[in-house]
């Protein structure tokens, strides 16, 4: 797959619509495969992002990232750390390097690439680009998440995301030293004012972001802390602790680069949730990947001045 961008110029023809109306007329597609293009940042306004209720006015730049994102993607004999399966579910461990979808250049490599070669088929909830992904974890974060083979795994799964009723938990290393034992940040979640690839807490145009920590160990300049999220935003652990001044250690894009570790010390350790169709509660938990055991051992030497 290769990327293209079109660019249109809004005349009075094509002012006064809704974006995602006007990119299934003008591209040919469906309503919901236009909402996949603004969510996922595929549509630019004038260089800006916007969402699918954007009226686009007269004189404005409508910019689209075309890839061949409306073909099924291509099965790739990627291998995989699989944890659990059956045929509703997948549960796999996924590594710091990989992406989840496919975006904007990453075609190719993803993790649903890899899972539609070892499953054949997943559930058409999330298509194109996410088919049977429920939640999601960032590139340059490792750890558990679960994906639907079929469409009510999928739906029951979603519900249980939507009630707060999918428990997740991260291990993270964090820069500077936590006072409080425990807390919980409240702070909602929107695009930066300042640069509209990041993400902050913000009042307009954001979401509500719930995480919850606890301290497990402190160190001389770092805190060791487990992380629980109670809603799931884009970025959401890594924009809380850079908003609480304490970035995830490794963070180049909320906070700083770490010289042994190449990503963000980040990892989804444990998950749980109700199996779709035993309706029984299951839960999983994946060891911290040696690249952050390495660095942690290296700050608990510093702690102790060996």
């Amino acid at each position: 797959m290769s990327d293209q961008i079109k660019t249109i110029v809004i005349d009075e023809t094509k002012a006064k619509e809704r974006l995602d109306l006007f990119l299934m007329k003008e591209l040919n597609i469906s309503r919901t495969q236009a909402k996949i293009l603004i969510r996922d940042d595929y549509v630019k306004v004038n260089d800006t992002l916007k969402k699918s209720s954007h009226i686009v006015r007269l004189g404005e730049i409508i910019s689209i990232v075309m890839p061949d994102i409306f073909e099924e993607a291509t099965p790739e004999n990627i291998p995989l750390n699989i944890v659990y399966e059956d045929k509703d579910i997948i549960v796999v461990n996924k590594s710091a390097d990989m992406v989840v979808h496919i975006a904007p250049g990453n075609s190719l490599g993803t993790l649903v690439n890899a899972l539609l070669y070892h499953c054949g088929k997943l559930s058409n909830f999330g298509k194109p680009l996410r088919p049977g992904i429920v939640h999601r974890l960032d590139k340059g974060t490792s750890g558990l998440l679960v994906v639907a083979k079929t469409d009510d795994a999928y739906s029951k799964l979603i519900k249980q995301i939507m009630d707060r009723k999918f428990a997740r938990k991260y291990i993270a290393i964090v820069e500077g030293v936590i006072e409080e034992n425990d807390g919980i940040i409240d702070a909602p979640i929107g695009r930066s004012t300042s640069d509209r690839k990041r993400l902050a807490v913000t009042s307009g145009k954001s979401k509500i972001a719930i995480t919850k920590f606890k301290v497990l160990e402190r160190f001389a300049e770092h805190t060791l802390l487990e992380v629980e999220l109670q809603t799931g935003r884009t970025h959401q652990i890594r924009v809380h602790m850079s908003y609480l001044k304490h970035p995830v250690l490794g963070d180049i894009t909320y906070g700083n680069p770490h010289i042994s570790l190449k990503h963000q010390a980040l990892h989804a350790y444990k998950l749980g949730f109700f199996h779709p169709q035993t309706e029984k509660y299951i839960e999983f938990t994946a060891p911290i990947p040696e690249d952050i055991s390495n660095v942690l051992a290296e700050i608990k030497i510093a702690k102790f001045g060996l």
